[in-house]
């Protein structure tokens, strides 16, 4: 890994990916001088063969993975093929699915970063009906859950997921007063984990109705861009926009590509789940929506290609994602030997009041 890595670098217009398929997560990379072209380098040696993966997130070369078979977490570095192991204090997952939702990020100080894993759940679907929320954080160092006090005036779908950015997360995001028929999503919203709190409900570019699919994604770990796919009945268009400026209480936008129906004859492109956008070519890429095997490259001028992943990644029925990936040298930090530490008796009253209420929902 670590030598395909190198390589890859090193290699002029190629693109590094993660790549999850068949509950399995592989290195690919994508060529783009001349016709394009894909390459799987291998699957993950950090992890166990055993493992299954049913979700991951991405914060600068580091992972978090959410298991399929197994209600713990694990964060591991691919370069360094380091790993560590979470417990969670509770696994909600009706149907089989983890109705919460995560975020991996960092507090920067002048010696290290400290890293801290965010959980949240929020049951909501118009202002009339019963409601819950539980946010909670785990800290590396102390080794312990901690329940957040917030009291949102947002709400995060769960099919919103974040992206990091400079160790904070981003969602898209909509005000809680707002029926999810009306908007799915219209805000842009940040959680600093230094602060451990959520800033102000920004601006995004347009406004998603629940028939439409809204993705964030980090470009060159500098800017954030967003996708909007319309529904086909619309008819369907597919827009790109990206910052210019990202502060805590402003963000600006700019259009990066523009994709209509008009531009093909009879397939129309659709980007299931994640995408990540090359800036100096101006395409962006994502798994084809109607092929869980192919990953499409979309551009400006009707540009369209589809590339056919070649490879043993398992069961092709399972979920896909992908992201970007440049390797990092970042140091998991493992738990201290010794005694563990205690939860407080405030911190186990919230934890008990929120599972008696979670259960009565």
């Amino acid at each position: 890994m670590k030598m395909h890595i190198g390589q890859a670098a090193a290699k002029e217009g190629e693109s590094q990916m993660i790549v999850m398929m068949g509950n399995n997560l592989s290195l690919t990379s994508i060529i783009l001088n001349g016709d394009p072209s894909i390459e799987h380098k291998g699957k993950l040696s950090c992890l166990d063969e055993q493992v299954k993966i049913s979700q991951f997130y991405h914060c600068e070369g580091l992972l978090l993975c959410i298991l399929k078979d197994d209600s713990r977490f694990v964060v591991c570095n691919p370069y360094l093929e380091q790993t560590r192991w979470i417990e969670p204090r509770y696994s909600h997952r009706p149907h089989g699915w983890d109705r919460f939702s995560y975020a991996l990020g960092y507090v920067n100080t002048d010696s290290c970063r400290y890293y801290k894993l965010l959980g949240l759940i929020d049951y909501y679907y118009n202002a009339h009906e019963k409601q819950f929320f539980w946010y909670e954080i785990y800290d590396f160092d102390s080794d312990l859950w901690t329940t957040l006090d917030v009291t949102p005036h947002w709400r995060i779908a769960f099919c919103n997921r974040g992206v990091s950015l400079k160790g904070s997360t981003y969602w898209c995001a909509a005000e809680r007063n707002v029926d999810v028929d009306e908007v799915l999503a219209d805000r842009l919203i940040c959680f600093d984990f230094t602060s451990e709190r959520f800033g102000p409900l920004l601006p995004l570019p347009f406004s998603g109705g629940h028939i439409d699919c809204m993705t964030l994604s980090c470009v060159r770990e500098e800017k954030l861009a967003v996708l909007l796919q319309h529904d086909e009945s619309n008819p369907y268009e597919l827009d790109l926009w990206i910052t210019t400026k990202i502060e805590t209480g402003e963000v600006l936008w700019s259009k990066f590509l523009r994709v209509a129906t008009a531009g093909f004859n009879s397939y129309v492109p659709f980007i299931s789940e994640s995408f990540f956008i090359d800036e100096e070519k101006k395409v962006a890429f994502g798994f084809d929506g109607r092929n869980r095997e192919r990953v499409i490259v979309i551009g400006e001028a009707g540009y369209l290609r589809g590339l056919d992943l070649v490879g043993d990644f398992g069961d092709q029925e399972c979920r896909t994602d992908l992201c970007s990936y440049v390797p990092s040298l970042v140091q998991i930090k493992q738990p201290e030997g010794g005694e563990s530490k205690q939860q407080s008796d405030l911190e186990k009253c919230r934890y008990d009041e929120n599972m008696l209420r979670l259960v009565s929902l």
